[in-house]
């Protein structure tokens, strides 16, 4: 089965500002801090880096590398990273001041930042407060309620919850743990991204030593954190050298796309929800936008068609790959790759070929065991290698 594509943009702006923006955004010290402080945590371990050599000979391509989130932190997603490492920041940032008055943090999420910044509230004892919209399903809630978060579930979609968030922190003076930034409220979603490029900072050492060179990395966008921290990193590492940065979406929620049309920032009314609820955000983060208008070298939005195949082909290993737990967005890149692949116009505009080498993101494992289960057929446990 051919997979189509909703819509694509090439980015005529790549690279025109890069040494800018990402020094602007993590200036000298910044992730490292982040790293130093990451990897002394106790349940700390790199993720592993996964060969996927069956995909990319079914896709024509000379390798397939895959990092796979699934075990981040024992919470089963990359977003592990960023909240709970704000969180730490927050605290931090009151004992230097000398602010020894009551903290409650709260955020909005459709699942994995909440959990991440729940689990790192739990960790300091902290109340927290998690608001979640009507199409974040329950498993998702009751995970968050599980950490300890007093959950509140809004009508409406991603960006309803995020103004519910922020009318209830003004008014009970909590504070926010987002991962999406606007204007007037930067430093805490900057902390967040510096904890997502742990991450990066694995994959370039986890991919040194070996004989293919890296010529694309496909990303997921949903306000764009994850994206934006990677490739700003990633930046600042490789430089003129960065592979070609493919950033794909939800056709339900193409916020970067149709930013990237009109060269600002745009808000996308999210009517329909994908089964990719990491990906449901109808507005580009006010920190990732400038990375990706100038990082970012093509945008696809694609359908949901692909992610239960996908995940499936992920679950079951037909080669010397483990089994992977790849949950709704971890599907994304492998969905991406296959679209490009089927549409030839795709593939030969963003050089895709037989020497390609790419990197995709496997974002998160489980995190919704329920539905998992029902794509997959079985439980999770029964997948892990």
């Amino acid at each position: 089965m051919k997979y189509s594509y909703i819509n694509y943009y090439k980015n005529p702006k790549q690279n025109n500002a890069m040494h800018k923006v990402a020094d602007e955004l993590f200036p000298k010290g910044k992730c490292k801090k982040a790293f130093q402080s990451i990897t002394q945590w106790p349940d700390y371990k790199h993720t592993n880096l996964i060969s996927l050599d069956d995909f990319a000979q079914q896709m024509g391509v000379a390798k397939v590398y895959y990092k796979d989130e699934s075990t981040r932190l024992n919470l089963g997603a990359f977003k592990a990273l960023g909240g709970a490492y704000a969180v730490q920041y927050v605290l931090e940032t009151r004992v230097t001041a000398g602010d020894d008055s009551p903290l409650t943090v709260c955020t909005a999420t459709d699942g994995n930042h909440g959990r991440s910044v729940s689990w790192g509230a739990q960790q300091k004892n902290i109340p927290c407060h998690i608001f979640i919209h009507a199409g974040v399903s329950e498993g998702r809630a009751e995970s968050l309620a599980a950490n300890g978060a007093i959950v509140h579930r809004v009508e409406g979609n991603y960006d309803d919850s995020i103004a519910a968030c922020i009318k209830m922190a003004e008014e009970h003076d909590w504070q926010i743990v987002s991962d999406t930034s606007w204007e007037g409220y930067r430093e805490i979603p900057t902390q967040v991204m510096a904890g997502y490029t742990v991450l990066a900072a694995e994959t370039i050492e986890q991919l040194e030593g070996q004989k293919e060179t890296l010529t694309h990395i496909i990303l997921q966008a949903g306000c764009g954190g994850m994206a934006g921290a990677l490739i700003a990193y990633f930046w600042k590492y490789w430089r003129e050298d960065l592979p070609e940065v493919i950033v794909m979406e939800s056709y339900m929620s193409d916020c970067v796309l149709e930013s990237m049309q009109r060269d600002e920032i745009y808000l996308v009314d999210i009517v329909d929800e994908t089964i990719m609820a990491g990906l449901s955000c109808g507005e580009v983060s006010e920190l990732a936008w400038p990375i990706l208008r100038h990082g970012t070298s093509h945008v696809l939005t694609v359908s949901d068609e692909g992610v239960k195949p996908m995940m499936r082909f992920l679950a079951e290993s037909k080669g010397e790959r483990p089994n992977i737990v790849g949950g709704e967005c971890s599907a994304s890149g492998l969905i991406t790759l296959k679209t490009m692949v089927d549409n030839p116009e795709l593939a030969q505009s963003a050089n895709i070929n037989e020497h390609s080498v790419i990197l995709m993101i496997g974002t998160e494992g489980a995190t919704d065991p329920e539905l998992y289960k029902e794509i997959i057929g079985k439980d999770t446990h029964q997948y892990v290698s």
